[in-house]
């Protein structure tokens, strides 16, 4: 894990020699968990711009289109519950009642049923799960789309929410085993970002349709479910013509294959590279260790719990799952434009508006955090942002409470500025961070069990917020603010005691970090590696790596 890299780098004249009397040409030191990684990193770091990244950010910007799916429903069926055209079509009311709450968590129903065949990604690989999830989403969109009855609609929800949680499950995957190991933080967290992207497509579709064609019957809420399928739709066109994913590949024994993805996106062409040895050697070393490809395995759930090491990976996979859908983001989402209602915003075009800029402001906030888990790191930025959404949670209730007591106009536009500052530090870190952590802390073999674990975990807490949330949010208002608070304060220190840090660190290196007997500390325990460049007894360079 380079963190950092001296700027000392001395070279050393010619009288300079080893012990055993070779020259020394160079010398420097950086600064890392593995020796060998953050060596490569100082003198054969891949151009990040070289034909094989550039090829293979775009093979990644295609998969982050599935993140629109889930940005796109939460966002679409938080603006479309604010108009009337649709409330009286289905005879909905207009305040949150267990109706409500049923139409927003069916998709989190859907998304923990899918959970369970995530193995599917194992068996097939990670494109065709993708593929069979993107044509669901198609079939789902169009059922509600069309739906005439509510048990309709709730139905398209589910099989919408079904095949998008295979798309969305897999695509991590894909985006985690890709990626080199230096912008893995990077490039699997830009995935999340276009969770806002499909938020501002729904938003703004609603918002427009609402404008301009609601004189036109059930057009401007029907129009944008329709939309839902436009980003699935591309992806499922393009993604059976991608690369695998070489650790699925190194995995079914195509090893040459595996080499040859290394060699074309990591190293930029050049077969000779140290990274794609590095890596080839160690996917081999895992893999060999703990298959997957058995038939046997994809069933067995003994993976993620039989010894305290997968138990420990397990707890922070299940933990941060629960954790990225229980700090308050979910009820923000969902029920904005009902939190807007609860400090005097009324008018239903007003909400709409506000919903669009609150999804501009978290793809902003989401893509700058994404580069910054490569900088500042993973563990880092999820105490710092924590200890923020505690900070503006806290505001937001006083100011909220300041409204309903006294009716300051004051107060309202700053429980909505703080819901704004709320949702603009969560983007930066969990929305980002939702696609990498879960993934990098699984082993090989843990890796997909592990993803169904975590849409489980998930799913059980979004449909807790969101089943819930009307209800809270019609009976005890601002209240429902401050149970967050003290919420927010418990993941602050249990992820201090217990999450580790991942950045920089090949998946395989991981292994080592939760052997150790204190994975957190293990994790954190940056060495000073030395670097030396040496003239050998037979004439070639070489180069010295050592702690």
């Amino acid at each position: 894990m380079a963190e950092k890299v001296a700027t000392n780098a001395r070279h050393m004249s010619e009288k300079e020699l080893t012990e055993d009397g070779r020259k020394i040409l160079e010398e420097g030191e950086t600064f890392g968990v593995n020796p060998t990684f953050a060596a490569i990193m100082v003198k054969h770091k891949p151009n990040p711009w070289g034909k094989g990244h550039l090829m293979l950010y775009l093979l990644c910007t295609v998969c982050f289109l599935n993140s629109t799916m889930s940005g796109f429903d939460s966002s679409l069926m938080g603006s479309i519950n604010v108009l009337e055209n649709y409330t009286n079509y289905y005879n909905l009311p207009s305040k949150g009642t267990t109706s409500t709450g049923i139409v927003f968590s069916i998709f989190q129903i859907g998304q923990m049923c899918a959970a369970l065949f995530v193995w599917i990604a194992d068996w097939l690989g990670r494109k065709w799960f993708i593929f069979i999830g993107t044509i669901g989403v198609i079939v789902g969109a169009i059922v509600t789309a069309t739906a005439q009855t509510l048990p309709t609609f709730i139905g398209g929800r589910f099989l919408l929410s079904f095949f998008a949680t295979c798309a969305c499950s897999a695509s991590p995957l894909y985006l985690v085993e890709v990626a080199p190991p230096q912008y893995r933080g990077t490039l699997a967290g830009l995935y999340n970002t276009f969770y806002y992207f499909g938020s501002i497509l729904a938003t703004s579709s609603v918002y427009g349709a609402h404008k301009h064609l609601s004189h036109k019957g059930n057009i401007d809420w029907r129009l944008p479910l329709w939309l839902q399928m436009v980003c699935p739709a591309f992806v499922s066109l393009v993604i059976l013509s991608f690369p695998e994913s070489p650790r699925w590949l190194v995995g079914k024994d195509r090893h040459e294959e595996a080499r040859a993805f290394l060699v074309k996106y990591h190293a930029n062409g050049d077969p000779d590279h140290p990274l794609v040895n590095l890596e080839m050697a160690e996917m081999i070393d895992s893999l060999q260790r703990d298959p997957v490809t058995n038939w046997r395995n994809f069933f067995n759930l003994r993976v993620l719990f039989k010894t305290r090491a997968r138990r420990y990976r397990t707890m922070l996979n299940m933990t941060f799952a629960w954790f990225g859908q229980f700090s308050g983001n979910n009820v923000v989402s969902y029920y904005l434009p009902y939190l807007l209602a609860n400090v005097g915003i009324k008018d239903a075009d007003t909400k709409l508006l506000l919903n669009i800029i609150y999804a501009i402001v978290g793809y902003i906030f989401s893509s700058v955090g994404a580069r910054m888990h490569d900088v500042i790191g993973r563990r880092k930025m999820l105490l710092g942002a924590t200890a923020g959404l505690i900070v503006s949670l806290s505001v937001t209730a006083g100011t909220a409470a300041g409204y309903v007591n006294t009716g300051s106009k004051a107060s309202s536009s700053a429980s909505i500025a703080f819901i704004f500052v709320f949702g603009a530090i969560f983007a930066f870190a969990f929305t980002s961070m939702q696609p990498i952590y879960p993934a990098e802390v699984m082993a090989n073999d843990m890796r997909a069990k592990g993803m169904g674990t975590y849409k489980i975990t998930g799913g059980c807490a979004g449909f807790i917020n969101t089943f819930a949330a009307p209800i809270a949010l019609t009976n005890i208002g601002y209240w429902f603010y401050v149970f967050f608070v003290f919420w927010d304060c418990f993941e602050f220190f249990f992820m201090y005691f217990f999450f580790v840090e991942t950045k920089g660190l090949t998946l395989e290196e991981m292994d080592e970090i939760f052997e150790a007997k204190n994975p957190r500390k293990a994790s954190t325990d940056v060495k000073k590696v030395k670097i030396r460049t040496v003239l050998g007894t037979d004439g070639k360079v070489e180069e010295e790596v050592g702690v």
